[in-house]
């Protein structure tokens, strides 16, 4: 994964005759301030103009380039290149206001227009603040990303091998923008991979690896035998249709010996690595994006080990419960009464709201056993969030006024926008049922509001605790490009995380 990722490589000159030899030479454009009407050239434009025998400003007008954010123009140059005198190609790259938001999309729009080069060169981070230059690299390397072909080395047009940033020296935003990139494509890549692969046991032995020899981590992994013996009802009903069985994983991180103690948190993944939806079948046309259902938990091993290469202050534990909903003669069935970790029986209503009994038996042992202070569960739970809130927006359930305002700002940094929705009382009565301690699905004729049950729902296992729920349902997955975001798994979540546990969880 790593070598599929563009190396960063900064450098103190910000000389545009560095680029002497390049593929590419981009610099950046901004847009014209209001009441103008110009764009307006910004370090290293100028001199490449002046280098390269260019008027830029002419061009611009010529192609009504604008220099908003993510705007691209390539200027022809004055003669071919051959002689090593100059850069291949050169491109304006608009930088918009300079915005976080503004410099990550014109990141992510010259990884895009650099692909199968070999070595890129801008002066787009000359000058620019830790923050600004942390989001323009991140928009970089996740627009960069190309997933996963079976049996293919790497996609048709990879990402620019090397992008040397002129006028920038090796400092924490960089290597920070590194980690927190790396997060997403760890998602994206698990989540990508198709479920003839990705069993169970295939995501636990990934964990394993991508653990192996990082500072502080552990990795423990309950199988059947053991999920059976400590009452894992919720996992196990749901993995029973499946002849790949489920499995419970705990990937812990510790910080480095004398660090002072902070709040320990807890993250809870869903993880179903394919969903038919059970006897409860789903639609053809439903299934077929169903690989990626196990994103939550591929979100919070990755925001686990991030934490862990940027060595946080917070002891953090990641909880993937890990199943198949398949079909068969064993499968649990609407109309089961379940009893998950804990001893709470669950009545089911339908087979296809697999994910919260998972999460269930995961909450439940995080509150039972790990004594977390803080404690988040992310998950591609259900339809009804993204039909509320579309595909850009997670939908944040919190009642906890500092906990919500902390993954605000992680989210307003990290451009992983969230929506905080209603923990909403007097739908509580929908989870009531004859037969168990609750219903996990609402009756026909109940509020409605069917993320919001879902997230009362998985509330009843957090016991008290300070509790976050990200339903990812709608960002999870995309149908297209747009700026940092990639077609298919999106890896939301991972650098909203990771961002929130750097800036201190508490």
């Amino acid at each position: 994964m790593v070598a599929r990722m563009p190396r960063l490589v900064p450098v103190a000159s910000s000389d545009v005759r560095t680029a002497a030899g390049a593929d590419v030479l981009a610099v950046p454009v901004a847009a014209p301030p209001p009441g103008e009407r110009e764009p307006q050239p910004r370090p290293g434009t100028a001199d490449a103009a002046v280098w390269l025998g260019l008027n830029t400003a002419v061009l611009a007008e010529q192609q009504r380039f604008r220099g908003t954010a993510g705007e691209v123009l390539g200027v022809p140059l004055p003669s071919a290149r051959d002689d090593g005198a100059g850069p291949q190609r050169l491109l304006l790259l608009g930088v918009g206001d300079a915005s976080t938001t503004a410099l990550r999309r014109a990141g992510a729009a010259l990884a895009r227009a650099t692909r199968g080069a070999s070595r890129v060169v801008t002066t787009a981070g000359v000058g620019l603040p830790g923050a600004s230059l942390r989001s323009f690299c991140e928009g970089l390397l996740l627009a960069a990303y190309d997933p996963p072909r079976s049996g293919v080395e790497q996609g048709p047009r990879p990402a620019a091998e090397v992008v040397e940033l002129l006028g920038t020296d090796e400092g924490p935003a960089l290597s920070r923008a590194v980690v927190a990139a790396r997060a997403t494509w760890r998602t994206r890549d698990l989540a990508a991979t198709p479920s003839s692969t990705k069993t169970p046991a295939w995501v636990a032995d990934r964990a394993r690896e991508m653990a192996a020899g990082v500072p502080g981590v552990e990795v423990e992994v309950l199988e059947v035998a053991e999920l059976r013996r400590r009452g894992f009802g919720g996992i196990l009903a749901v993995g029973s249709g499946s002849h790949t069985p489920p499995c419970l994983v705990s990937v812990s991180y510790r910080p480095p010996a004398g660090t002072a103690p902070r709040r320990h948190v807890v993250l809870v993944g869903k993880g179903i690595t394919f969903d038919s939806g059970g006897l409860s079948i789903k639609p053809r046309d439903a299934m077929i994006p169903m690989k990626t259902d196990m994103a939550g938990a591929a979100v919070v091993l990755a925001a686990v080990l991030g934490a862990a290469e940027l060595e946080v202050a917070q002891p953090v534990t990641a909880l993937l419960p890990l199943a198949e909903n398949a079909f068969g003669g064993a499968s649990y069935r609407p109309g089961d009464v379940v009893r998950v970790h804990g001893g709470t029986t669950v009545e089911i209503a339908n087979t296809d709201a697999e994910g919260r009994m998972v999460l269930a038996d995961a909450l439940a042992l995080a509150d039972e056993e790990l004594e977390p202070d803080l404690l988040v569960d992310v998950a591609t739970l259900t339809g009804a969030a993204s039909l509320g809130l579309g595909r850009r927006h997670a939908a944040l359930y919190t009642d906890d006024a500092p906990l919500l305002e902390q993954l605000r700002s992680a989210s307003a940094a990290t451009g992983e926008r969230v929506w905080r929705m209603p923990l909403v009382e007097d739908y509580r009565y929908a989870l009531d049922s004859d037969v168990a301690d609750l219903r996990h699905v609402a009756a026909k004729g109940g509020p409605g509001a069917g993320s919001v049950t879902a997230a009362l729902f998985l509330r009843e296992f957090t016991g008290s605790r300070r509790w976050a729920h990200l339903d990812i349902a709608g960002p999870g997955r995309a149908d297209a490009d747009e700026h940092e975001v990639t077609k298919g798994a999106t890896g939301f979540g991972a650098r909203l995380l990771l961002r929130w546990l750097e800036d201190g969880a508490v």
